[in-house]
């Protein structure tokens, strides 16, 4: 099989493909007899050869994958002008300290923003793929531990942990909310976070609250038909919290 006939099999299957192919898949279409590093030469080889076209190939958590490229997003939207619910910058931040200080506990989490976490917002990331609990820290209630998953790679377009953008300043850490909330956007959720009920309410300082221990346990919400309303007041103030460098590299990939 020559080159050219390679490169074709490997653009079929993955722009066929709904969910991005690892390698060792990919090994699959050619009944193994071209190796790993083949392959990647070949993909590659691909990626040049489409810079100049709407889509691009890309490599992210789960594999590669075909997608449209960032510039095309404003035409693409006109096909679906419906836009999906949005999430709280509340459940952002969360999201975007997990991603940088993981494995964390809630406990971790409200700690570092300050304020409580609703379990909520925790739940709607989970169902959303966008974390999971990998184990229980050995203290007094074996608090869960969260990370994120290869959902959230593939999502942000992301091949790894290691190419999260470095926080240095507020500015950096506003630009990557916006990027989660873009991915957010990106199709519909399961439990889709609503704006906050009480934006409307009179500018004033914001309430300094405590953080709870980090065994602590928020009683479950009463009310599931509308979870903005289960919001904590703290998570409503307009100041964002500012995330903390890293003392160390992500333990995961």
């Amino acid at each position: 099989m020559n080159t050219a006939d390679a490169k074709r099999i490997l653009e079929t299957a993955l722009i066929c493909s709904t969910q991005p192919l690892p390698v060792r898949e990919l090994r699959v279409l050619f009944d193994d007899e071209l190796g790993a590093d083949t392959i990647k030469s070949l993909l590659n080889e691909l990626q040049e050869e489409w810079t100049q076209r709407g889509l691009e190939l890309v490599s992210v958590g789960s594999g590669w994958r075909f997608q449209s490229r960032p510039e095309m997003r404003d035409h693409l939207d006109r096909l679906h002008p419906e836009k999906p619910p949005r999430y709280t910058r509340a459940a952002l931040e969360t999201l975007a300290i997990i991603a940088y200080r993981q494995p964390v506990t809630r406990g971790d989490m409200e700690d570092i923003r300050g304020v409580t976490i609703n379990s909520q917002i925790l739940k709607q990331l989970e169902d959303r793929s966008w974390i999971e609990v990998i184990g229980h820290r050995e203290t007094v209630g074996r608090p869960a531990l969260y990370a994120t998953t290869r959902q959230f790679l593939d999502d942000l377009g992301l091949a790894s942990l290691d190419q999260l953008p470095v926080i240095e300043s507020p500015a950096q850490q506003g630009a990557l909310i916006d990027a989660l909330d873009q991915a957010a956007g990106g199709e519909q959720s399961a439990l889709p976070i609503d704006e906050p009920a009480a934006a409307a309410e009179p500018p004033s300082a914001p309430e300094v609250v405590a953080a709870p221990a980090p065994d602590a346990v928020e009683p479950a919400s009463t009310s599931s038909s509308t979870p903005a309303a289960t919001e904590a007041a703290p998570e409503e103030a307009d100041t964002p919290a500012v995330l903390p460098e890293p003392d160390h590299e992500p333990q995961r990939s």
